[in-house]
């Protein structure tokens, strides 16, 4: 299969099986700055015998799904390319068959590393990925979904032959320790996933394309060196960020002007020269010197402010400040109509809590044509959805579709882990019943041979600049979501250890300063929030409710103006953020679903004449025969002496018959009246 492809595989696990092409061009196009690698993942419909839903019926742009295993393929590959290869690279994993067992997933980035080793693209694979999950205490490699759904922990981990590169997932309150089990657990599980990739270059593999890693000018190393690093190692203690990129700015400026030969055309090595030497010299003060860029040690966290309810007509809102990182985080509180209706080659699903991750250029004082959520922005937000949603409340027992947005105002480091705390404010800001507060902190790492520096609370120059980025999410009791990457060729255990125990004591940190602004969900809901009141019917009473057409509850929402959600169950969800309206909904379905009682008073309508006498509607939908020598004590020659169509009249259940006819009496409520009887 695709076989002018560079490199093409097809891997198999049960009945998945994703065709995996990598392509990488041949000319490198002239001023290229950075490494042009895209990965595009496709879940065809086919695959599980679906046709799309959508109006063209064919698949249409990358769902968030999709999005998302793009990045987990993109994170561990894109490192083990060699440092200054700029062609363009194309990888293209395409599920092609489905079993609805195995998630394509994980298999989409063996596929996606084999198909780069047999491949004449140059790569410092192989390597794998494989999931992990956590049911009743015993850690399981590649588990089914059923294994899935029962486990308390969902790991997808990403290494080579040496060491881990990658590790994303969620987790219920695991322990650091029990965290680090899986990890390695999993670094152990894809080994032979990597030696049958090895034996696979060795039967199939092409011969890699030559490339020579640019050499640098080390003449001009070490001038630029000489003019620009004490200058360089002053500027970059300044604490403020715009403050120490202009002045570093200045000096890159200064030293370019000095350097640059027209005729040589050296302006964009001198600027790449300068970086290397900031890098260099960042990187030897934090090693050497152990002192970060803004003065802080290692551990210390950034100072913190929190502030909740600031936005009056929000449900639910907080402004979250760490250091120059800030997020605004509004809630929204919806009903069963307001949720994400999720459509796949696995399954139709609807999504109940969304966290949505906005990245605006103002908040880094850019500006930038692009305002739409990109890769990174719906990463950002899948990573702070998964921390917050263990500590929601069960869904029947708060009925609403939350949505969490999360507006980065001012970004210098981990702006996704401050959407994880203002998160969890702004929650409780709403009365969401949250079981525990959830708060996030991102690690760095700068290792210099056996050197190594684990940073807590990392700025933007330090993530920039080193070797690893590591979010870690959770309560006080443990873990709920973690997302590492690394720029170099793995970890090992002890830096995972110390990097997960310092995250720890930052979490705890964090954690308290919250509490300080609010420590519990509030008692009462916003005004402007709809009120979701559950009533149960029975089932064979749904019908009835709905109406022919949708009549009864369609004229139920229109006198009230409430939301009304049915389930198949019985439970109808009654939502609005008036009160009465609500109280009037509730009386106009127990209208249309009670039942008729023996012995008991009902006021009712007359809705028809027979000449044996009158049909009463004693509740909506639901009536019954008065028969004529039920009208009076004395002898009724005409049913029209007595009654007419359309008066209103006291009746008595004299019985209800196996066919659930009622048979009323006037007659025997003559005398009698609705509040005596109660």
């Amino acid at each position: 299969m695709a076989r002018q492809a560079d490199g093409a595989t097809v891997i198999t696990y049960g009945g998945t099986k994703i065709l995996c092409t990598a392509v990488s061009g041949r000319k490198m196009k002239e001023g290229q700055s950075f490494f042009p690698l895209v990965v595009n993942y496709q879940e065809k419909f086919y695959a599980g015998g679906k046709i799309p839903g959508s109006f063209f019926r064919r698949e249409r742009g990358a769902t968030e799904r999709e999005t998302l295993i793009c990045r987990l393929i993109d994170r561990p590959l894109r490192p083990l390319f060699p440092k200054g290869y700029m062609f363009e690279t194309q990888i293209m994993p395409t599920v092609i068959s489905v079993d609805m067992e195995n998630d394509p997933d994980t298999l989409a980035l063996v596929g996606c590393s084999a198909a780069l080793e047999i491949s004449d693209i140059p790569f410092d694979g192989p390597i794998a990925s494989v999931r992990v999950a956590r049911v009743e205490g015993q850690l399981i490699a590649n588990p089914n979904f059923e294994q899935r759904e029962a486990s308390d922990l969902d790991l997808t981990v990403a290494g080579s032959r040496e060491a881990i590169i990658m590790v994303e997932g969620e987790a219920d309150f695991l322990s650091e320790d029990e965290i680090l089990e899986a990890i390695f657990f999993g670094h152990e599980a894809m080994q032979p996933l990597i030696e049958v990739q090895s034996e696979l270059r060795k039967i199939a593999g092409k011969e890699k394309r030559e490339f020579l890693v640019p050499e640098p000018d080390q003449a001009l190393a070490d001038k630029v060196a000489t003019l620009a690093e004490a200058r360089l190692l002053e500027a970059v203690k300044i604490r403020s960020k715009q403050e120490r990129y202009a002045a570093v700015g200045v000096i890159k400026e200064e030293i370019v002007a000095e350097l640059v030969d027209e005729e040589a055309n050296n302006k964009e090595e001198i600027s790449e020269t300068l970086s290397a030497l900031q890098k260099r010299v960042v990187r030897q003060m934090i090693i050497r010197d152990q002192i970060r860029i803004d003065g802080r040690d290692f551990n210390t966290v950034r100072p913190i402010n929190c502030e909740v309810g600031l936005l009056p007509r929000a449900h639910g809102s907080a402004l979250f400040t760490r250091g120059e990182t800030q997020a605004l985080v509004a809630v929204a509180l919806g009903t069963s109509k307001d949720e994400q209706r999720m459509d796949n080659v696995q399954s139709m699903d609807f999504k109940k809590f969304m966290l949505h991750y906005n990245f605006p250029p103002f908040c880094v004082g850019e500006t930038s044509m692009r305002l739409f959520p990109g890769r990174r922005e719906i990463g950002h937000g899948m990573l702070a959805e998964r921390s917050v949603s263990k500590v929601l409340p069960v869904h029947d027992d708060f009925p609403y579709t939350i949505r969490v947005v999360s507006e980065t105002l001012e970004s210098n480091g981990s702006s996704s882990m401050a959407s994880v705390c203002g998160a969890t404010l702004a929650l409780m800001d709403a009365g969401v019943p949250v079981t525990k507060a959830v708060a996030g902190i991102a690690m760095g790492l700068i290792k210099e041979g056996d050197d190594v520096a684990v940073l807590s609370d990392i700025l933007g120059d330090e993530d920039h600049l080193g070797d690893m980025d590591f979010k870690v999410t959770g309560a006080a009791e443990g873990v709920t979501a973690l997302q590492m990457d690394i720029k170099i060729g793995g970890v090992d255990k002890a830096i995972m250890k110390q990097a997960l125990e310092q995250a720890r004591e930052g979490r705890i940190h964090i954690l308290g300063k919250m509490a300080e602004a609010i420590s519990v969900p509030r008692e009462e809901l916003s005004p402007y929030a709809p009120r979701i009141t559950t009533i149960q019917v029975k089932q064979d009473q749904v019908r009835t409710v709905i109406g022919s057409g949708g009549k009864n509850v369609r004229g139920i929402i229109e006198a009230t103006g409430c939301s009304i959600d049915i389930e198949d169950d019985g439970r109808i969800n009654i939502a609005s953020a008036d009160g009465d309206a609500c109280k009037m909904a509730i009386k106009m379905i127990r209208d249309l679903t009670q039942e008729a009682e023996k012995g008991k008073l009902y006021m009712g309508t007359v809705r028809k004449i027979m000449e044996f006498g009158a049909f009463v509607e004693i509740f909506p939908g639901t009536d019954g025969l008065v028969h004529i020598s039920e009208l009076d004590k004395e002898r009724v020659r005409n049913v029209t002496d007595i009654l007419k169509e359309g008066d209103q009249v006291l009746v008595k259940c004299l019985d209800i018959d196996r066919q659930g006819k009622i048979k009323l009496s006037r007659k025997e409520a003559l005398g009698q009246t609705l509040p005596e009887v109660g």
